[in-house]
């Protein structure tokens, strides 16, 4: 009996110290459908407005776009996902440079992919505009709400390491987005570590974690429209204070006009303040 309760007692234990070794081994396994970073608020602070009807009012729906000719639709892993995809521009020139575009809500559309064009030309390095809403676009402010309220970060995340890694090794980076993709090329650039070598928002929600500031490997540049009344003067003036902290440098570029007053394609578009403000980004990015 005695030999009986000391065997029973062995196998208690080594079935408890097999359990523990399993259990180990799964949590040291990585995660492949984990984020790369901790998401902040930030994305769905912005992804909140689709609630307020004045500002799907404030996004009337885009006007027809020229196709551009040239660039070329491409695909990419993702970890943990279906494949990526974005449309790419590549410079006549031999450079391992990119810039990195994130379009507004309504999502890789006709005016994102002539931006790419114009960008690609004015720099003189290659472009992609990343699409993270893989492959759907939106006509009407009630769609595009719905399309970037649904839009996942994690998954957004993974697709923007996706085509970094795609890009190969010796790629560089310099970030920029619009509205929805204003907030998404700062938090690629954060992403992107120190390969990272500018930052660009047109009325994006901010980072506002000091700590995760502090991984930015760059400086940005902030292009903010003083009558948003989303991404108001006291967001940019609070994002200027914790890029502050952070240790890092964002200018503020400010003019008199509306959200979404850089896009053409928007009834709201301001030509003098749209011209401006790009005359002011080429010259930052070009000295990137």
């Amino acid at each position: 009996m005695k030999k009986q309760t000391i065997l029973s007692a062995i196998a208690i234990a080594t079935i408890g110290i097999t359990l523990s070794l399993v259990a180990l081994s799964f949590s040291s396994r990585p995660d492949k459908t984990a984020p790369k970073m901790p998401m902040c608020h930030s994305v769905d602070e912005f992804a909140a407005f689709a609630n307020d009807p004045n500002f799907r009012a404030a996004h009337p729906a885009p006007l027809p776009t020229e196709v551009v000719h040239g660039g070329r639709m491409v695909e990419f892993p993702v970890e943990g996902g279906a494949n990526g995809r974005g449309f790419l521009m590549t410079s006549h020139g031999n450079t391992n440079k990119y810039l990195l575009l994130f379009h507004e809500w309504w999502g890789l559309n006709d005016y994102i992919k002539s931006e790419t064009a114009m960008w690609c030309h004015d720099l003189g390095i290659n472009v992609l505009a990343i699409d993270l809403y893989d492959g759907k676009l939106a006509t009407t402010p009630e769609d595009a709400g719905k399309l970037m309220q649904a839009n996942d970060p994690v998954r957004s995340a993974a697709i923007i390491q996706g085509a970094a890694k795609a890009l190969g090794e010796n790629a560089d980076f310099r970030t920029m987005g619009w509205c929805f993709g204003g907030g998404w090329s700062l938090q690629a650039a954060l992403l992107l570590k120190d390969k990272t070598k500018g930052c660009v928002m047109f009325y994006g929600m901010p980072e506002k974690d000091v700590e995760r500031l502090k991984n930015l490997a760059s400086d940005a540049i902030f292009v903010h429209a003083k009558q948003d009344q989303w991404i108001t003067d006291q967001v940019v003036a609070d994002f200027e204070d914790v890029m502050k902290k952070a240790g890092k440098t964002v200018t503020v570029h400010r003019y008199d006009a509306n959200h979404a007053f850089a896009n053409p394609s928007s009834p709201r578009y301001n030509e003098q303040s749209a011209k401006e403000a790009r005359a002011v980004v080429k010259a930052y990015l070009a000295g990137k």
